[in-house]
């Protein structure tokens, strides 16, 4: 039985949920994912049309590791990620056409962007009631994103100094010189909004966010709330002492962020799509009619 759903398909793309603890892709032989899953279920789906052309031999299964090919796989266009400790949405392109149409969306080529939306719950309380933070990522060497900061540039004292009629808030590390130092870095861009804040049964307080990001990078949400000392309940990697202690506390064993929304125009009709979700791990639930 598959784990991830399909909310949406047809002849160009597919979209799933793909639940927390569940990899997107991963090179482990023998270790499920999503993109295995979704080649048996399409190899499946054109058996049971009629043809032979990608159906798997008896007790064999397809695994991510493995490229699509015209003499066997199924075509599965990769368009983003989820990290496996994550739950939410993704979309996949079915032939070539799509996944380079939906690859544009997602880097700002076209119009129309694909455009992804989180549900995050972090420890504490963060001041303002939406905020954005703006960093410099890179990968030390056990494949954490690390936050590379230095002194503000003039170019960031400018753009913190420019507040928009919200009154959003910025926190800026890093700037311009940076990316002179390290070629390797790439900058992120994310934007909040707290929406609830509750406490545990010690008194801690932890709050829901909604959060969109400007750039797609590696591990960027957890890395970014983490720094501005917000850091992702169950997040083993990026967490501290107090946030483990709370997902303790509250039982969190997996992060606790959720891609919910996902907003995209289709790569053959032109129609704007939109799905919504709500998110299945426990720790939302804390925030219901909140």
């Amino acid at each position: 039985m598959m784990r991830v759903k399909i909310i949406f398909e047809d002849k160009d793309i597919i979209v799933i949920y793909k639940p927390a603890g569940l990899a997107t892709q991963t090179a482990k032989v023998g270790q499920k994912d999503a993109v295995s899953e979704l080649k048996n279920y399409l190899a499946k789906q054109s058996a049971a049309a009629g043809g032979s052309k990608g159906q798997p031999n008896a007790g064999q299964e397809f695994h991510a590791k493995q490229p699509s090919k015209a003499n066997g796989q199924p075509y599965l266009g990769i368009i983003h990620r989820l990290d496996q400790p994550v739950e939410g949405l993704l979309v996949f392109a079915k032939n070539k056409k799509a996944a380079a149409s939906l690859t544009s969306q997602l880097s700002g080529n076209a119009e129309g962007l694909l455009n992804k939306h989180y549900y995050a719950v972090v420890c504490g309380k963060p001041k303002e009631k939406t905020g954005k933070l703006v960093d410099y990522l890179d990968k030390d060497e056990s494949g954490r994103a690390v936050i590379v900061s230095c002194g503000m540039s003039e170019e960031s004292k400018r753009d913190g100094d420019r507040k928009d009629e919200n009154k959003e808030s910025e926190m800026s590390y890093g700037g311009s010189e940076i990316a002179d130092k390290c070629r390797t870095c790439k900058k992120a861009v994310l934007h909040y909004r707290r929406k609830a804040v509750t406490q545990s049964p010690s008194g801690e307080d932890f709050s829901l966010l909604d959060i969109s990001i400007e750039t797609g990078r590696f591990h960027q949400i957890r890395a970014q709330l983490a720094h501005a000392g917000m850091p992702l309940l169950g997040d083993q990697k990026y967490g501290d002492e107090k946030s483990r202690a709370l997902s303790e506390e509250l039982h969190i064993r997996n992060v606790a962020l959720c891609a919910y929304s996902l907003e995209f125009v289709h790569p053959v009709t032109g129609a704007r799509k939109s799905f919504l979700i709500q998110p299945e791990s426990d720790v939302f639930s804390c925030f219901d009619g909140k």
